[in-house]
Order: structure tokens, then C-alpha cells, then sequence
């Protein structure tokens, strides 16, 4: 698969599926470690926080999803090769425990109420991986505005 350039278009939104893969924040890992691949550039996101709880929670290591992405055709050789090494049956208990944290659970973070000022805008009750996408929705649009 082709590299990605995230300070061009933010990955996809934390909810959005992988080729119906029912895992939250696959399709937006998987845009962003293709950004990590050579010619690449994951901009202002990163793979700790989200993607690498989703990792941890697959037992799949980044280093090989890395090495899958970049041997990959497309997204189907990228499906198929999670599909062989995870257990579809625990999806839902690892998309519950990523939508289960809310803005309120990091209002006391200083340093991550300045990395995420829209926070502050969003209900509290707001969960996290929703606001991802708010964050992204407000970058880009400023970007567009400012080009």
C-alpha cells in the first residue's frame, strides 16, 4: 500500500470501519501508520494513546502491522491478515473499553487540554474517540480556510 501525508487529510474517523471489520480505530491506524511508511508523513497525529491500546488489546505488535501494511496490495490483504491473527469475538469487548473514556476523564490534563483545545467546547460526556474526529474536522477546516 501507498504511503499517506496526514498534514494533507486527517486519517479516517475513530468510528469508521475497516472493510467491515467491526473494531474502532482500525481504519484510522492503519492511515496512520501508513503514514509512518517511507514517503509518508503522519504530521501532528501519532500512534501512542488510541492505536496502540487497539495494538495491545489485538496482541499485535506495530512493527507488524507495519510490515503487512507495506506488503500489502490493499486494504483486503490488510483485513485478511488481522482476521488471521485476532479473535473476532473479542471486538466488542475491545470497542467498548475505547468508547468507554470520556472528555471528563481528562479535564484535569493540563498538558492535554493543550493539545486538545476543542475539548474544552465539547460536552463532557463527549467520549474521547468522538472528539478525535471533532479535532480533526476543526484542523482540516482551518487549513482549507488559511490555503
Amino acid at each position: 500500500m501507498e504511503a499517506l501525508d496526514l498534514t494533507k487529510r486527517p486519517p479516517r474517523a475513530p468510528r469508521e470501519q475497516l472493510a467491515g471489520l467491526e473494531l474502532l480505530m482500525l481504519a484510522r491506524t492503519v492511515d496512520k501508520v501508513r503514514a509512518t511508511l517511507p514517503g509518508g508523513n503522519i504530521g501532528p497525529y501519532q500512534l501512542s494513546g488510541f492505536s496502540s491500546q487497539l495494538l495491545g488489546a489485538l496482541e499485535i505488535a506495530e512493527t507488524e502491522l507495519r510490515g503487512a501494511i507495506a506488503q500489502a496490495r490493499d486494504e483486503s490483504d490488510v483485513v485478511g491478515w488481522i482476521r488471521s491473527r485476532t479473535d473476532a469475538a473479542a471486538f466488542a469487548a475491545i470497542n467498548a473499553k475505547l468508547a468507554e473514556r470520556k472528555i471528563a476523564d481528562r479535564l484535569g490534563d493540563a498538558k492535554w487540554l493543550a493539545r486538545y483545545p476543542i475539548a474544552l467546547r465539547l460536552p463532557p460526556e463527549t467520549p474521547l474517540i468522538d472528539m478525535l474526529d471533532a479535532d480533526d474536522q476543526e484542523m482540516f477546516r482551518e487549513r482549507v480556510s488559511d490555503g
